[in-house]
């Protein structure tokens, strides 16, 4: 066992602590991508009465989205759209902006944070909803794009019969993405205490 802080209250720690606790805290993050996939991979078999399972469905966004020459920032948003409908039941876009946020652009988050609201367009309307709940969002910057990422990937992937790539074409997407993040309050010491370590 690693040794460790030996403080009660936060506020008693010191910096000896923190050069016990920063490099446990990298570590960790470095297996941040092992624990999405595994994650992920939880919405395997769960069909939720949908056509095809919630894990083929984030498969077969990321596929499509691949296929039509997104980039791997946009491929790995289309692929983890949907991993919150484990722990979000009521507001799975939540979890899934949560984990993709120091990872990718104000376009790309805002896109995953909202595509719940903007695919309602296709169903709201069956569930009691009004389908045109998006419309609040009108004039925003990043509508057009989240609506194009309902139209073209989002909406049409719980066909059976269209292709789906394994977890593995997109693993390296993952891992180069999850490796340096953009947004963090952390960000700063993180790398100054990966310099130290080169």
């Amino acid at each position: 066992m690693n040794a460790r802080a030996t403080f009660a209250r936060m506020e008693e720690s010191t910096k000896e602590d923190w050069a016990l606790i920063v490099p446990e805290v990298m570590h960790a993050a470095k297996g941040l991508p092992d624990r999405v996939m595994a994650h992920l991979q939880l919405l395997e078999n769960d069909y939720g009465g949908f056509p095809i399972d919630r894990y083929s469905h984030s498969l077969q966004t990321a596929t499509l989205a691949l296929a039509d020459g997104r980039d791997d920032e946009y491929v790995v948003c289309a692929l983890l759209h949907d991993i919150g409908d484990t722990l979000g039941s009521y507001n799975h876009p939540d979890i899934a902006a949560a984990i993709l946020k120091p990872f990718v652009s104000e376009a790309n988050l805002w896109m995953v944070q909202n595509h719940g609201i903007f695919q309602g367009y296709n169903f709201f309307h069956h569930i009691g909803l009004n389908r045109d709940m998006r419309d609040m969002f009108k004039g925003h910057a990043h509508y057009a794009q989240t609506e194009e990422f309902i139209a073209l990937y989002d909406n049409q992937a719980f066909d059976p019969a269209l292709e789906i790539l394994p977890i593995s074409t997109f693993e390296p997407m993952l891992r180069r993405l999850m490796a340096a993040p953009k947004n963090s309050v952390y960000k700063a010491a993180m790398d100054d205490a990966q310099a130290a370590r080169a």
